[in-house]
């Protein structure tokens, strides 16, 4: 056993208290856990500013200067310390907000300091709050060029483990252990091969680098360590589900025959391409009784035609003799896909029905008995689906629309609702850019309908602002007058005080002012509203009765209205790149030329622009996604987190793609060779995934 896996109580100067705390905040169990928190920038301390150079968008900053003036202000919890620095080119105020009598004695007048720290405003002046400040007895003097800086938390920070806190721990870890503690885990023949150092240097070079270039050298093979232990997980599920065992679908029977000839249209490229790679998924292996279990990712945009596919999915499942399920993440999309799906079946002897929340009683007793009896064929519902209680005689595919909706945890569930884990076929109208999708998602199968039906016309998105607000009035009863339909979509429905921007309540309220009655007709949804309301509202938008829906987000997915030509967004930089997204694919589901328009102020953060500027250059869900992954991370696509950092502490997958897919290679090379890691060579490796890396638990990233 390495001093490595010592708990971190037992390192001097951290104790019980403060090993809770480092657990809780920052997820540090043991000594090596704490090497693995990575600083995430450094500072030249041989660097001095002078004062008069100091301005709002400095950093962190060093200055040397006398202290010429110390003063307490306020009273009671507004009480804080403001201290004079002063230098040959000007002065500053040093402010501390705690430990005021502390710092007061401790700090003399016309003695000459060391100070380092981030400006910022109080009030209207510029000043250094709570900075480190140490009493020069002499030529100033650096133990260490470039200081690490570490992420903290407020809590740590106050039990003194800021950053500077965090140095001193990192310092007593190494000079606790011996190199021979932290093990190679890294094959030989990588090692060589990448020319990469031993992982003891690479700590000690991150953490205590001497110069750039040691970061560089450290940074690059313990990046690649990240990259490559995660690639080899992926490959390893992905070279183990090739003999997990499925259902068989052996025939193309009279359901899917029935329903393919009476289509009323013909299906993309796209679409049979995708049927195709599901069929050959779904069939026998070889001479074998068995199939491969199907775990496929079904990446479309918006109005592509998902679900006709996976209708068809379904149907092959019925034609074998199994059941099918849908699960979606609402139930306006549930009771879309439901009241489509029927209908589409219509005259066919297929038993479809729905499970939500909203089904209750007699009724849902009803359904339980004749699901688990075999009678329903297949069954629609929200995340109702995977209650204990819900049980299928013989559940042969499941199909998970929208997936970035549903936690992982609860997509998983499906898998229990067989003995036999059923095909999954997982749908996203969000896609993964093209050039990461393979990368992150290897050990899946992935699909792409990258087509549209013919006769779908692109959709004009324009940004405008408050004061064109009357424009877009304008604009709107245009559209009416031609007998089209218009969503209006908020992100609130009461006001609130920590935010400026429009709520659907009030909006409702101008909205009927500026499209009066009986001319026009105006309807609202929102998520509280009882659902008998709202499908009364969303019915009446439906049949063309009203002219204008005032929603909130409850319409991002599952409403189809081709009559609906304009979709407004009221604060649109307040929506995500996804969600923006979903709900222009509302709009240009019919023949018409349809209109996005993104409503907001002046007051815009740099990720809205970026977000906003966009959606007006590009429709493409791809591209939408790409810029989505740099703006808000991949998400932790081995756990259960749905967007972040995918778990990585240096590695980052955008910035770092080259080293991604170098990684990935090295990793595909060693699993072909050496699947089960049994060779003398990758037995450290091994090890190290077993213990450290979890390959006992549930693999929620095989659920998709």
């Amino acid at each position: 056993m390495s001093k490595l896996d010592n708990p971190i109580t037992y390192l001097k100067g951290v104790g019980p208290a403060k090993a809770t705390l480092l657990e809780k905040e920052l997820e540090i169990h043991t000594y090596g856990d704490l090497l693995l928190h990575y600083p995430f920038r450094y500072i030249d301390r041989t660097r001095l500013t002078p004062i008069s150079e100091i301005s709002p968008d400095s950093q962190w900053i060093q200055i040397k200067g006398t202290i010429t003036s110390v003063q307490t202000k306020g009273n009671g919890p507004k009480q804080r310390l403001a201290v004079t620095l002063a230098d040959e080119s000007g002065t500053v105020e040093l402010v501390w907000f705690k430990g005021v009598q502390y710092f007061r004695k401790m700090l003399t007048l016309r003695k000459e300091y060391l100070v380092f720290g981030k400006p910022n405003y109080y009030g209207r002046q510029l000043s250094i709050p709570h900075p480190d400040i140490e009493l020069l007895e002499g030529p100033v003097t650096f133990t260490q060029r470039l200081m690490p800086v570490y992420s903290s938390t407020e809590k740590l920070n106050a039990k003194g483990l800021n950053t500077k806190g965090i140095a001193k721990l990192v310092r007593t870890v190494f000079e606790s252990i011996e190199p021979a503690d932290v093990h190679e885990i890294l094959p030989k023949s990588v090692l060589e091969n990448e020319k990469f150092g031993n992982r003891y240097q690479a700590f000690i070079n991150i953490h205590l680098p001497e110069d750039e270039s040691v970061i560089n050298e450290a940074s690059r093979r313990l990046k690649f360590e990240e990259f490559f232990f995660f690639q080899i997980k992926l490959l390893q599920l992905k070279h183990a589900r090739k003999k997990f065992k499925g259902l068989v679908f052996k025939n193309v029977g009279e359901h899917f025959n029935t329903f393919y000839k009476n289509l009323p249209f013909e299906l993309t490229g796209a679409q049979k391409r995708v049927l195709k790679e599901i069929r050959r998924d779904t069939m026998p292996i070889g001479e074998a009784d068995y199939s491969a279990q199907m775990n496929r990712l079904l990446q479309g945009d918006v109005g592509s035609g998902k679900t006709i596919v996976a209708l068809l999915s379904m149907l092959i499942a019925l034609d074998n003799g199994y059941q099918a399920c849908m699960m979606a993440p609402t139930e306006i999309l549930a009771n879309q896909h439901f009241d489509t799906i029927r209908g589409m079946l219509k005259g066919m002897d297929i038993n479809v029905e729905i499970l939500t929340g909203s089904v209750k009683g007699k009724r849902r007793r009803l359904l339980l008995e004749g699901l688990e009896l075999g009678f329903i064929h297949i069954l629609i519902g929200t995340h109702a689906l995977i209650e204990k209680a819900v049980k299928f005689k013989e559940l042969g595919i499941a199909i998970i629309d929208e997936q970035h909706r549903f936690g992982v945890e609860q997509r998983s569930k499906l898998w229990l609702k067989s003995t036999i884990p059923p095909h999954v076929l997982v749908m996203t109208a969000t896609p993964i850019p093209r050039t990461l999708a393979m990368t992150l998602y290897g050990d899946l199968d992935v699909s792409v309908i990258d087509e549209l039906p013919p006769g779908r016309k692109a959709i004009v998105t324009a940004h405008r602002f408050e004061k064109d607000r009357l424009r877009v009035f304008g604009f709107m009863k245009e559209q009416i007058a031609l007998g089209r339909q218009i969503y209006i979509v908020y992100p609130l429905i009461d006001e609130s005080e920590h935010f400026d921007y429009q709520d659907l309540k009030s909006g409702f309220e101008s909205i009927e002012r500026a499209f009066p009655r009986p001319k026009y007709q105006v309807s609202v949804v929102h998520g509280q509203l009882h659902t008998t309301d709202k499908d009364f509202e969303m019915q009446r938008f439906k049949d063309g009765e009203t002219n204008i829906l005032v929603a909130t987000t409850v319409i991002e997915v599952g409403v189809d209205v081709p009559n609906a030509s304009v979709m407004i967004i009221e604060s649109a930089n307040r929506f995500g790149l996804s969600q923006l997204h979903q709900l222009r694919g509302r709009v240009g589901r019919g023949g018409d030329q349809s209109y996005c328009i993104l409503l907001t102020d002046y007051k815009l953060s740099s990720d809205a622009k970026v977000r906003l500027q966009t959606m007006v250059d590009t429709s493409d869900g791809f591209k939408i996604a790409e810029v989505d992954m740099k703006l808000r991370g991949p998400g932790m696509i081995e756990g259960t987190q749905q967007s972040g950092d995918l778990g990585l502490r240096l590695a980052d997958v955008i910035k770092d793609q080259p080293l991604l897919e170098r990684a990935r290679t090295v990793a595909k090379n060693l699993i072909e060779d050496d699947p089960s890691l049994e060779k003398p060579d990758n037995i450290n490796l091994k090890n190290y995934l077993t213990r450290n890396q979890g390959l006992q638990r549930i693999e929620w990233s095989r659920i998709s």
